[in-house]
């Protein structure tokens, strides 16, 4: 997630030199997040049936990390993209100077 590199300078209320690209990226996520949704919802699927699997063959280890897969997922979908696709709107705002510094809130 290459926008999410962008949260401290612009916390620190800087623009970075790039808008076009940030904007990119964050608009192709916001365009493809449902389609992403859906695939993080089969592989949480496929994550339980390894979960279920191998606690019956009594292997932890690969509980553990299905558990922490699915961890990862909802971490992706609740707070990463989430960010991600924020910044795209506050750096659209920035850039038609409908948006303040961070540091004026």
């Amino acid at each position: 997630m290459p926008p999410l590199g962008l949260l401290v300078p612009l916390a620190e209320g800087k623009v970075p030199g790039d808008l076009q690209a940030a904007l990119r990226m964050t608009n192709r996520l916001k365009g493809d997040l449902g389609q992403m949704i859906e695939e993080h919802k089969a592989i949480v699927a496929q994550l339980e049936n390894l979960t279920d699997a191998s606690k019956k063959e009594k292997r932890p280890a690969y509980v553990r990390f299905a558990e922490k897969l699915v961890l990862h997922a909802r971490m992706e979908e609740e707070v990463l993209y989430p960010a991600a696709i924020l910044i795209g709107e506050y750096l659209r705002l920035k850039r038609n100077g409908k948006a303040s510094s961070p540091r004026s809130f």
